[in-house]
Parts: C-alpha cells; sequence; structure tokens
C-alpha cells in the first residue's frame, strides 16, 4: 500500500443521474486532480452513450482513469476493478495529485476500503453449467443444491439469482463454499480517503434527473450504440448486455418492443435502479456525509479539505 501521507483521495458516490460526474469534475479542476471511475458499467467499451460515460470535453478538463477499458465480452468484477483502482491512485499519488474516486457502484467502493476476500476466478465454462444447472432444476431446487453444498447460502434470499449463481459456481470451481472465502481477513488496498461524501437528491428531483438524462442519450446515438452491441453476438448473462437502457433499446432493435416501449420500460428500470442504489447508501454508507446536489457535495469536500 502506498505511504498514507502521499495519498490524498476523495470519494463521491451517489446514484445515477445524480450529478456525482459534474461534481468530479469541478473537483478535479479546482484540487489539480485526476479521476477514477467507480462505475460498474462505464469500465465496457462497449457503453460509450448508454452507461453515461464523460465525453471528449470533460476528459479534456482532467484525466480521467478506467473508463471503457474492458471489452464487453469480458466480466469486470469489485475485486478486479479495485485491483486496478488501487494501483491507478497510487500513481495519481506518486505525481502529487489528488484521486477523485466517483461512481455509483457501493461494492467497487468497499473492495479498496475494506479489502478482498481471496476468491479465485472462476472459469468462463463453469459460469455456464451453474446457469445450466439453474434451468434444469428451477429457482427453488436449485437453491436447495446450493445450501446443500454451502450451509451458510440459506442466508441469501431465494429470489436473488446472481448470489445463488455465485456461490455455485465457487464451490464447483474450488471444491470450498464461497461463505468460506469471505470469512478469510481482508486489508484495505489504500489509505482512509481524505473526504467522502454521498450526493443523496429529493427522490422526483432524481428521477426527473434520470428520464431526461435518457432522452438525452437517444437524440445522442443510444439506438445506434445498442445496434452495435447487439450485432457483436455476446452471451445474454454478460453484465453488458444487461446494462440500464442498452437492453430495452436492443430489444428494440431486434423487433420485440416499439421505441417507445423500450423508452418507457427504460425509465422505469433506470428509476428502480436509482432507488435500489439509494437504498444501498443508506444501509451500507450511513455514516458517509450526505449532500443533496453536486455543488453541496463539492463545498462540503472542499471544506472537509481546506481547501
Amino acid at each position: 500500500m502506498p505511504d498514507e501521507l502521499n495519498v490524498r483521495t476523495v470519494f463521491i458516490a451517489g446514484p445515477t443521474a445524480s450529478g456525482k460526474s459534474a461534481a468530479a469534475l469541478a473537483l478535479a479542476e479546482a484540487l489539480g486532480g485526476e479521476i477514477v471511475n467507480a462505475d460498474a458499467l462505464q469500465v465496457y467499451a462497449d457503453l460509450d452513450i448508454l452507461s453515461a460515460r464523460p465525453g471528449p470535453a470533460e476528459r479534456a478538463r482532467a484525466p480521467h482513469h478506467l473508463y471503457g477499458f474492458i471489452d464487453g465480452a469480458e466480466r469486470c468484477s469489485a475485486g478486479r476493478w479495485a485491483r486496478q483502482a488501487a494501483r491507478v491512485i497510487a500513481q495519481i499519488a506518486a505525481r502529487g495529485r489528488f484521486a477523485v474516486v466517483v461512481g455509483g457502484t457501493g461494492l467497487y467502493f468497499r473492495a479498496l476500503e475494506e479489502g478482498l476476500s481471496p476468491i479465485p476466478e472462476v472459469p468462463g465454462d463453469i459460469r455456464r453449467k451453474a446457469r445450466a444447472r439453474l434451468e434444469a432444476l428451477g429457482s427453488a431446487a436449485f437453491r436447495e443444491e446450493v445450501v446443500g453444498r454451502d450451509p451458510d447460502a440459506a442466508r441469501i434470499a431465494p429470489g436473488d439469482r446472481q448470489r445463488l449463481l455465485r456461490a455455485w459456481e465457487v464451490v464447483e470451481a474450488t471444491g470450498r463454499p464461497l461463505t468460506a472465502f469471505q470469512a478469510a481477513p481482508r486489508a484495505p488496498l489504500i489509505p482512509p480517503p481524505a473526504a467522502r461524501v454521498v450526493i443523496e437528491q429529493e427522490r422526483e428531483a432524481l428521477y426527473a434527473a434520470c428520464e431526461k438524462r435518457f432522452d438525452e442519450m437517444v437524440r445522442r446515438g443510444a439506438i445506434e450504440e445498442a445496434r452495435r452491441l447487439l450485432a457483436r453476438g455476446l452471451d445474454p448473462e454478460l453484465p453488458v448486455m444487461k446494462a440500464l437502457g442498452a437492453a430495452e433499446l436492443m430489444a428494440h432493435c431486434a423487433g420485440r418492443l416499439s421505441l417507445d416501449e423500450a423508452v418507457v420500460l427504460a425509465k422505469r428500470n433506470t428509476r428502480r435502479f436509482a432507488k435500489r442504489q439509494l437504498t444501498w447508501f443508506r444501509h451500507q454508507a450511513a455514516e458517509w456525509p450526505r449532500a443533496r446536489d453536486w455543488r453541496e457535495a463539492i463545498d462540503h469536500v472542499r471544506q472537509t479539505l481546506g481547501r
């Protein structure tokens, strides 16, 4: 881990469309900093418009890292991102600059601050085998099988398909239950941040911002981006294929939805996702200071830093 005195890191988190990127850019300019992405969708090269990735004008104003650096045919886990982010933050610190880490993926921030469970990578053939097993058995019987191999997995909710699949994959690949890895000691990947804040807008204002931004995405070419993604013929279970807006617009491009239906569905799903993000931060990051909008977030960080 880099020397604590040489690391200056700021965390800005919050739900989609809350103004995080605007706050990060303004702070990077004010502090002489560099921006590090902590959004699980903005890592994928295929999702430029649909992930609301900063454009050329924003990137010209401050260095940006870990945006669009992974091909959509791959999976980016929190562990993979955190190890890469820790290296980037150390490099920024070596340049004597602030690292402004910004995103809406709470697990990414947690992985940096709390460290990682030593879970080996699961081969793709085992992930495919897990999905096939789930389809063959059905949800209830699959969960029973998972709990039979990893009794502590009983705490996983019956409807939590992704966590159940993950538990099955790990025990199949390693012969050890996922919970055994999760119980192992962990160490932070970076020293504590100098400042942190969650942007937590009033819910109706946030929902309106989500809808307005999606309309702007469509205007900027989101349909064409979805069509290019669909043409790749990727595994539908990959994260990139389930991105908000991408899935709905690909269904439109495939003729399964009208454009109006796709837009209505995408906006609804985006609102629901934003609500889940708000809930996660309220429960899992309750101790983080709050800001009502991006300007208030900037003020909080600058006051905390005395800058």
